[in-house]
């Protein structure tokens, strides 16, 4: 078993920067990919970014890509999302997830995904 465990989360205006970082423990493996979605009230859950353990190869969703950096500390067990330019549409529970097939290409669909968090609430407003 793999536990992932969301921070960073809170209440921030419209501009302003935000990470949101994301410790693994428990079974984890250089082999995996992992994820950031994000859940809005009423919507579905949606893909944002991933990156692969192994060697840090990155994969975003095309309304964040320049906005949003995925990184992660091996070292830590630990990814990150940097937010920067937060938008209202931005608000929403982000999730973490774990993609133990770490098969390339790198995947935005939720069912690729074995483990999850909890989540980290974000709310961007003035």
């Amino acid at each position: 078993q793999v536990q992932l465990v969301e921070s960073g989360g809170g209440l921030v205006q419209p501009g302003a920067s935000l990470r949101l970082s994301c410790t693994a423990s428990g079974r984890t493996s250089s082999s995996y990919a992992m994820g950031w979605f994000r859940q809005a009230p009423g919507k579905e859950r949606e893909f944002v970014a991933a990156v692969s353990w192994s060697d840090g190869v990155t994969y975003y969703e095309y309304s964040v890509k320049g906005r949003f950096t995925i990184s992660r500390d091996n070292a830590k067990n630990t990814v990150y999302l940097e937010m920067n330019n937060v938008k209202p549409e931005d608000t929403a529970v982000y999730y973490c997830a774990a993609d133990k097939s770490g098969i390339r290409p790198l995947s935005g669909r939720k069912n690729r995904y074995d483990y999850w968090g909890q989540g980290t609430q974000v709310t961007v407003s003035s």
